[in-house]
């Protein structure tokens, strides 16, 4: 019962495995070399994102507050607090992006 009368004499566990692996649903082997050849995270790319995450949270909090500064004619003290802000965020940015994840 494990080939197909007359088909093509793909039995039923090849076929099940290709239709598994087309649907993502078997894991692709793991290659040695670690984080490096694709398997996990690239200490570069998580590194960059990092840097990113911090960056652009301080840009744009210090645009909003300048423009709120420029708007409302208090030219220091709204950049300064949304300097802050934007500080906060950031760091808040990159740990979400460090924080274990629960149920998945």
């Amino acid at each position: 019962m494990s080939e197909e009368p007359g088909g093509t004499g793909d039995s039923f566990t090849e076929r099940l495995k290709a239709a598994r692996s087309r649907q993502g649903l078997d894991a692709p082997p793991k290659r040695p070399g670690g984080d490096l050849s694709g398997d996990g995270p690239n200490p570069w790319g998580i590194g960059l994102r990092v840097g990113v995450e911090l960056v652009s949270a301080m840009v744009v909090a210090v645009a909003i507050g300048y423009g709120l500064d420029w708007l409302f004619g208090t030219k220091p003290i709204l950049t300064a607090v949304f300097v802050l802000v934007g500080g906060a965020a950031g760091v808040l940015n990159v740990w979400r992006l460090f924080a274990p994840r629960h149920g998945t």
